[in-house]
């Protein structure tokens, strides 16, 4: 790996922060932008590799999983989403009733997790949400429920006028296992203020997530990326989820999570190339040294670019859907019905040369192949 470093015609910079990598060197945020300028996509490609197989050799994992979205009613307008309605306009919200029967029909399909994930819907507090998880558990008692993000926890939480701690240990005791990444969007608060300016403050989303730790409730952690925000607010997105894994630990993988433009404010601006989402996972990879997993969201960029994100650091690659989510394909990505079997993502892993794994939520391992 060296000699190969060392036979690449770039900057003398450029060749420090790799020597730094390859040597097993924290990258500061001023290389991290040094690779994001810098760096071309086959040189990173190499480096986020090194840094993949270095931690999960060429093991990508896959889950059994449904998604669950109990409503696309909102209180914000973000304007980068495809996805909310305002409560008189034509949302929709599922019923407990609705969902359990949900659930139900994937009673005895080897299903290991259930993501629920939604709007924020203005009438409903940490209660409604707690007896939503104990109908799910009823059902299916040994299902993992990977549930609300961070900007919904801080609503539900202050509508029911907790804390953090006292709101998270009534879901954790009512089913709550472990919380997805959605909301973080990024975390500069000036771009912030332009995209999402009424949504949770990046501070809330961080202390929201940090607090879950303390409790024991791992979580996922996203960044938006390709809308209005520079290479600079990206690194420093990733240094402060870096720095916040610092001191927990209890972060179980990265997504980067690509705009998409169709039927929101934000239609004018031209989506990432795939050059640009390749690169975005590579730095990823490469930056975030301490979180173990970098996910590729399948049905947000495509099965054939899921399968080049292989070589550019991803090792996970979510899961089957079985067609139960719409946040992506309301943004008009490309794979409008989103689902594949076990056996179609062991084939899209093996094709590319690398081992496929079936896990469970928290990475144990339920099947090789």
């Amino acid at each position: 790996m060296m000699n190969l470093i060392k036979d690449i015609k770039i900057s003398a910079a450029l060749k420090d922060v790799c020597n730094s990598i390859i040597e097993g060197h924290r990258i500061s945020a001023e290389e991290g932008v040094l690779l994001y300028t810098q760096a071309d996509l086959g040189l990173l490609g190499v480096l986020a590799n090194f840094m993949r197989e270095k931690i999960n050799g060429k093991k990508t994992y896959f889950i059994k999983n449904i998604h669950i979205e109990p409503t696309n009613i909102c209180i914000y307008n973000c304007r980068f989403c495809s996805y909310s309605k305002k409560k008189h306009e034509n949302g929709w919200l599922l019923s407990k009733e609705e969902i359990f029967e949900k659930v139900k029909s994937y009673k005895d399909s080897g299903i290991a997790e259930i993501h629920v994930v939604g709007g924020v819907h203005p009438d409903f507090g940490v209660s409604y949400y707690a007896d939503l998880l104990k109908g799910i558990k009823k059902i299916i008692p040994s299902i993992h429920i990977k549930a609300f993000t961070a900007i919904e926890l801080d609503y539900m939480i202050k509508k029911d006028g907790l804390n953090y701690s006292e709101g998270l240990k009534i879901l954790k005791e009512s089913g709550l296992d472990s919380i997805p990444g959605g909301g973080a969007e990024i975390f500069d608060e000036e771009i912030r203020s332009k995209i999402c300016s009424k949504k949770s403050s990046s501070s809330l989303w961080l202390s929201v997530h940090e607090t879950a730790h303390s409790l024991g409730i791992p979580s996922n952690a996203t960044m938006l990326y390709g809308h209005i925000e520079k290479y600079t607010h990206r690194i420093d997105h990733l240094n402060r989820l870096r720095n916040l894994q610092d001191r927990t630990g209890r972060f179980n993988a990265f997504i980067p999570l690509k705009f998409r433009n169709k039927n929101n404010e934000f239609s004018n601006i031209k989506e990432a190339t795939v050059i640009e989402d390749l690169k975005n996972y590579a730095v990823s990879r490469i930056f975030l040294d301490n979180i173990p997993h970098i996910k590729a969201y399948w049905p947000m960029i495509g099965k054939d670019i899921t399968q080049l994100s292989l070589s550019f650091g991803v090792d996970d690659i979510d899961g089957t859907i079985d067609d139960t989510t719409k946040i992506y394909s309301m943004a008009g990505a490309k794979d409008i019905n989103p689902t594949m079997s076990s056996d179609e993502m062991v084939k899209l892993i093996k094709q590319v040369g690398f081992e496929a794994v079936e896990r469970n939520s928290l990475y144990g391992v339920i099947k090789e192949y």
